[in-house]
């Protein structure tokens, strides 16, 4: 099989029951200090019971069985191009809105409200302005699923696909059902690369961390770029695995990606954003730094 068929069922599609179980799964996987979940500890998060977490599992099992290098490279070709729709960014989070979920019970508020948040931990805490940037835009290429992408190609953790998968990678064992996996091409530790080359040249595998990083590529310092690239490649930035890729760059900008995790993770609260005292300190820096219309 070099690509994922198109034929997807209901449940390949949408395997989790909401975009967040994805979220809120990593919340379990890698607790951290309550320092920025504000509202309430970390503890007190959506805990799953035994249905909710097969909802994770079978999400896991069609990722890993699916993301192929042949399937990231058909992805890349389409959505890199960056031909399907163009808008101003304030328009661009309102198509975001699209994937409000109402049964996520950590918060009631809509995908813009829960960037607000991230971003305005991030300021808080009096981090770089385009630090703050990466706060507000890192889930913009969640807009996938508006273009019909299934689920598992939009989030989840990411990995390198080109080489072996690492055994520390969430619910590793279903990569038994990839293609790759038993492709000598692939099968390899280095796989198609070359010792130390670099995670610049290392192929991702597909969702919205890889989308929103070419979309903001050129506009914002590279430590941005590199948590919107790979905030979540949890097998590296917490696992400590595939050290054999990486050179000094990558190693000297991991800090960048362990420094904006926590945001990410923590920031959810059920207190509303005003948005009518932050308008004009995000206007001001999306047009520092974006142009008027965001091309997807």
């Amino acid at each position: 099989m070099d690509a994922a068929p198109n034929n997807f069922s209901a449940k390949e599609v949408n395997p989790l029951a909401n975009l967040d179980e994805w979220d809120d799964d990593l919340l379990q996987r890698y607790p951290d200090p309550d320092s920025i979940a504000t509202a309430k500890k970390t503890e007190e998060y959506r805990t799953y019971d035994e249905h909710t977490k097969d909802h994770v599992r079978e999400f896991y099992r069609i990722n890993h069985t699916y993301q192929t290098y042949a399937f990231v490279q058909e992805k890349r070709n389409n959505y890199l191009k960056f031909d399907k729709k163009e808008m101003p960014i304030w328009d661009a989070f309102q198509f975001l809105n699209q994937l409000v979920d109402d049964s996520d019970p950590d918060t009631d508020l809509d995908q813009f409200q829960h960037l607000l948040q991230t971003s305005e931990a991030i300021r808080r805490d009096g981090h770089p302005d385009w630090m703050v940037l990466v706060g507000l835009m890192h889930d913009m290429g969640k807009v996938l699923c508006l273009f019909d992408e299934p689920q598992w190609a939009v989030v989840g953790d990411t990995f390198p696909v080109g080489c072996a998968f690492s055994d520390k990678i969430v619910y590793s064992e279903f990569f038994k059902n990839n293609p790759d996996f038993s492709n000598p091409a692939y099968n390899t530790q280095l796989g198609i690369y070359e010792k130390g080359c670099g995670l610049r040249n290392v192929t991702m595998s597909w969702g919205h961390d890889e989308y929103v990083y070419h979309m903001l590529k050129g506009r914002i310092p590279e430590g941005g770029l590199y948590m919107l690239r790979y905030h979540s490649f949890y097998s590296w930035h917490r696992e400590g695995e595939y050290d054999y890729l990486l050179d000094d760059h990558d190693r000297e900008m991991l800090k960048w990606v362990e420094l904006f995790n926590p945001y990410d993770l923590y920031s959810k609260n059920p207190e509303v954003p005003d948005w009518n005292k932050l308008k004009p300190y995000y206007e001001a820096l999306v047009a520092k730094y974006l142009p008027a219309t965001l091309k997807f």
